[in-house]
Parts: structure tokens; sequence; C-alpha cells
């Protein structure tokens, strides 16, 4: 059965020039060792590429319960050069959400 980061954590983004920022932090522990196997780099970079973005480096938290991916090339030049309606990338958050993982079994 698959499953959305939405149904398992919470996300915030930042940005800092052309580069953004985004925690994921799991509900419970069971949803951290969800995000933790199936949130990888290569799943946050297809999911970004779109907008141009990558490379993609994850951080893990493991006592917050977070993981925090740094995305380079996210933003359109950063918010002083980008053209789009939200130059923070703040909404990339919500993106981030949406990503659909494959494989959630509640006995994992």
């Amino acid at each position: 059965m698959s499953v959305r980061v939405y149904d398992l954590a919470h996300a915030r983004a930042g940005d800092k020039g052309n580069t953004s920022n985004i925690s994921v932090t799991a509900y419970d522990a069971a949803g951290f060792q969800v995000l933790r196997r199936e949130l990888t780099p290569e799943v946050v970079l297809a999911h970004f590429k779109h907008l141009g973005a990558g490379p993609v480096r994850r951080y893990e938290l493991p006592q917050l319960r977070a993981l925090n991916f740094v995305i380079e090339n996210a933003l359109g030049g950063g918010v002083t050069r980008s053209l789009a309606i939200d130059p923070h990338g703040k909404s990339l958050s919500a993106l981030m959400l949406t990503i659909t993982l494959p494989g959630h079994n509640e006995g994992a």
C-alpha cells in the first residue's frame, strides 16, 4: 500500500540564495522509519526535477524524527532573480508532502 509524505509528516521550507531547505518531521517513530527508508534524495530529486532542481542532499535528525533536504537550483536563481510568484519557495514544502511513497506497511 502506498502512502503520501503528508500522511506521515509535516514540512517546512526555507531558502538561501538559489537553494531550498525543506525539513520533513514525522508525526511518530513508525512514520519516521518509513520516511527514512523511502524518502531518498533520488525520490525527492525526481519530484522536483521540473523546477530544474538538483542536486539533493539529505540529512537525518533521528532524535527529532526529521529529515532535512537541501535542494540546490530550486528557486529560479534566488529571491532577487526569480520571476516566480513564490520566490522564497515556501510552497515547496507542500510539494514535498505530495510525494507518494511505495510499500508502506504498518508493521515496518
